[in-house]
């Protein structure tokens, strides 16, 4: 079937959200997803405004057997928000936040961005475990796992999960959480969007406070290679509260990076320490008197600013092809590659972006979620993006 005003008329009228066709005004704009490189045009977009919208939504398409792709954030860097022809489901207008202060509980629905999640929580000084860029969708991202700042604390996002509601291909509507549902609450905790669309999050909040103490050191790229080889080593004995990662590209231009080191690589060590902030100066000392260190934006920030400190990096509309690994450890053959690769990147925005994992979720057991990495110490990323699609090949 190919959608049209007559066919999705009935579709139109039963829901609270829209149904928006190849054409329409706001088509071009919300069919837009973060990755460039895609540029899907579906068959018809449906914004749901709550549940019964998505039911309806999914027992349309299975009728009419139109492929499902579902918009949470649209930040999947392979394409799947959107899709040819078929139905793109959004749930961009479904973006409430609930905080419940008398046991730190929020619940968010399926639609919202790590942002919103981010403000609604710290108004109350807790946060939810989860990603680094608040434009991120909170759904995809918590069905995949969920690592962020603060995991190696408190846990992944699907260690926090409570519970879900949501709608299975067959249109039904579920609850799902560890006493309902429990092998589809297991499912969810790091298996993908393969089970189902889910219209809401509860989770467990952290309380962490409003400010954390964090910030870039920077390296110098010539020493890469030493000091990849004692980051390795170093981080792996940080203490649960602290997160040190690495991130080797050229030098944005930030204010505590020298100007002559603008555009030129860099070895970036992002941090967060979750305690005072003496302490966790006295933990980056060792990182700082490695080498050279060449810019220091190290202090006291709003975790809210912090959560966004790097969405420019990864803004909407260039092209993404990423590539991603978990690690048992990184030999010196491995640094070697790193630095060999990343010293003939194509473009001033791909990244070698490596996470140091283990804490929390490394002493969950390995068969309590669908999450199947909880042993690895490491997560090597390739983020290779550009702006043309003439550079495609190269």
């Amino acid at each position: 079937m190919i959608p049209n005003a007559e066919n999705t008329r009935g579709l139109n009228s039963a829901i609270l959200g829209n149904v928006i066709l190849p054409g329409e005004g706001s088509y071009d704009e919300t069919r837009k997803i973060w990755n460039g490189m895609f540029d899907k045009k579906p068959g018809v977009i449906v914004q749901c405004k709550n549940i019964s919208d998505i039911a309806k939504a999914v027992n349309f398409a299975r009728e009419h057997e139109l492929l499902i792709a579902v918009r949470g954030g649209g930040h999947n860097s392979a394409g799947t928000a959107s899709c040819d022809d078929g139905m793109m489901i959004d749930l961009s207008l479904m973006q409430h936040v609930e905080v419940n202060t008398s046991n730190n509980t929020a619940k968010a629905e399926g639609g919202c961005l790590l942002g919103a999640v981010d403000k609604a929580t710290q108004e109350h000084g807790l946060a939810v475990s989860s990603g680094i860029i608040s434009h991120t969708g909170l759904g995809g991202l918590t069905l995949g796992g969920g690592f962020g700042w603060i995991s190696r604390k408190h846990g992944l996002s699907v260690d926090n999960l409570l519970s879900a509601e949501m709608v299975t291909a067959k249109g039904e509507i579920v609850h799902a959480s560890k006493d309902e549902n429990p092998d589809l609450f297991w499912a969810l905790r790091g298996g993908g969007g393969n089970f189902g669309i889910v219209s809401s999050f509860e989770f467990q909040c952290a309380d962490i406070g409003t400010e954390v103490y964090s910030g870039p050191v920077v390296k110098r790229f010539e020493d890469a290679k030493e000091y990849i080889k004692f980051h390795r080593d170093y981080v792996r004995n940080m203490p649960d509260e602290m997160s040190i990662w690495m991130v080797v590209r050229h030098a944005p231009p930030l204010p505590f990076i020298p100007e002559e080191y603008h555009g030129k690589m860099v070895v970036l060590v992002p941090f967060v320490y979750l305690g005072d902030a003496e302490k966790g100066k006295e933990l980056m000392q060792p990182i700082r008197d490695f080498g050279e260190t060449i810019g220091d934006g190290s202090g006291m920030y709003p975790w809210v600013g912090w959560q966004s400190a790097f969405d420019g990096l990864v803004d909407h509309g260039a092209r993404n092809y990423w590539k991603s690994h978990h690690m048992k450890g990184l030999s010196d053959e491995c640094v070697d590659v790193i630095v060999k690769y990343a010293s003939t990147m194509p473009s001033d925005e791909c990244e070698v972006f490596i996470p140091h994992m283990e804490g929390v979720p490394s002493r969950v057991h390995a068969n309590d979620t669908a999450f199947s990495h909880r042993s690895t110490p490491f997560v090597l990323n390739i983020h290779t993006r550009w702006r043309e699609s003439s550079d495609d090949e190269k």
